[in-house]
């Protein structure tokens, strides 16, 4: 297949990047919609006119180049279709869509990039070359792959995209010494964090964070200050699965993340399942899932999303302390860290952000490459991804 998908042709007009730019522009509506699907958007285009547009926007719904050519009818024909993401091959919970393009009559199509799923993978490109289109891929790729790194990641290496987000100062503590910590940032990053959940598939915390906040856990509309309503009235934005790792069971049944809309899971050790079997039952019973990630001792992590990978998970939001964070980091399971840090100083005393035993020497640092910096009200967001240290200069 890759020497098939090296001979195509990837030359493109500037009317090409305009349509695929457009196209891009469709799928991020989709930002919150879609999981488990990746979030993609189709143009279609004839005689150097855009003509129909669409964007994929739940799970089980029409695909986006369904959506186009419903809505371009008979004018599809001869024309070029523009896909971020290379149409499907398969039959899934809905018919191929590289089928529904052959049929109709489109002269050319172009993909930002290849489909990751083993199951497509270069075949719906195959099948549209096989058939007589005109069959490009390439333009834009980066950012087609910006819109689902999850999915990729998912489909290349069985495991979700993991970001973990913290809030602290500007000395970097994350609660004062007694344990209090609301609020360290302003409304306008907290509302920032809804937008997160909200793309987020599952929320994971410690058992020490539901103990100490009894947080809630939820995607807030209230603190979303008014964003995509019509997604809230369409019920699209669906509430992430919220894990608790719990290697000793030791959650209250009145827990407030109970008592929200949406699922919540419990992560823990076949060992504690012995142990606490009756409350574990309890759980159960009342409609919450147990996952057992090994036998004893703490809780594996990598299994652990491994596991949620399985379960079609694309992107994991980390809400904890700093323990379970750090011990993220340093298992190298972090894709990025999301820092909002506010103007104001805690003190030595206040709680540190990240628990990382280990690091005696510079050279035994963690270095982060920085991708975004920028002001959300008062506070400073920081996005960052973790990095190899570069070897000592000899």
């Amino acid at each position: 297949m890759q020497a098939f998908l090296k001979q195509l042709p990837r030359h493109f007009s500037p009317h090409d990047t305009e349509a695929m730019a457009l196209a891009i522009q469709l799928a991020r509506h989709g930002l919150y919609t879609t999981s488990p699907n990746p979030r993609v958007g189709c143009v279609l285009s004839k005689n150097g006119n855009i003509i129909a547009s669409g964007w994929h926007q739940q799970a089980g719904g029409k695909h986006a180049e369904i959506e186009a050519l419903s809505q371009a009818g008979e004018q599809a024909r001869g024309a070029t279709a523009y896909v971020t993401l290379e149409p499907c091959s398969h039959h899934g919970k809905t018919p191929p869509c590289a089928d529904a393009l052959i049929k109709a009559g489109v002269k050319r199509v172009v993909a930002a990039m290849v489909d990751p799923n083993p199951q497509v993978a270069g075949n719906g490109l195959k099948a549209l070359h096989d058939a007589g289109i005109e069959t490009n891929w390439g333009l834009l790729e980066e950012d087609a792959k910006a819109l689902n790194p999850g999915f990729i990641k998912r489909m290349l290496h069985q495991q979700p995209l993991l970001r973990v987000k913290m809030a602290t100062s500007l000395d970097g503590r994350t609660a004062m010494a007694s344990g209090e910590s609301k609020w360290i940032t302003g409304p306008a990053a907290r509302a920032d964090v809804q937008r997160w959940r909200a793309q987020s598939c599952a929320i994971v915390m410690g058992v020490d964070s539901v103990l100490s906040d009894d947080p809630s856990m939820t995607v807030r509309q209230s603190d979303w200050l008014g964003e995509s309503p019509e997604l809230w009235q369409q019920q699209a934005i669906r509430q992430p699965l919220r894990i608790v790792l719990d290697s000793q069971c030791r959650i209250p049944l009145n827990a407030k993340l109970f008592q929200q809309a949406g699922k919540t899971a419990i992560a823990t050790t076949e060992n504690s399942l012995k142990q606490h079997g009756d409350k574990i039952s309890q759980l159960q019973n009342l409609g919450h899932e147990v996952i057992i990630t090994n036998k004893s001792g703490q809780i594996n992590l990598a299994p652990l999303l491994r596991e949620l990978a399985k379960r079609e998970i694309n992107e994991v939001l980390v809400e904890t302390g700093p323990t379970l964070a750090g011990a993220f980091m340093q298992a190298g399971l972090v894709d990025e860290l999301i820092l909002y840090m506010a103007p104001k100083l805690m003190g030595h005393a206040a709680k540190p952000s990240l628990s990382l035993p280990g690091l005696d020497k510079m050279s035994d640092c963690l270095q982060l490459n920085l991708k975004d910096i920028r002001q959300v009200g008062e506070d400073l967001r920081i996005i960052a991804s973790p990095s190899p240290i570069a070897p000592e200069a000899s």
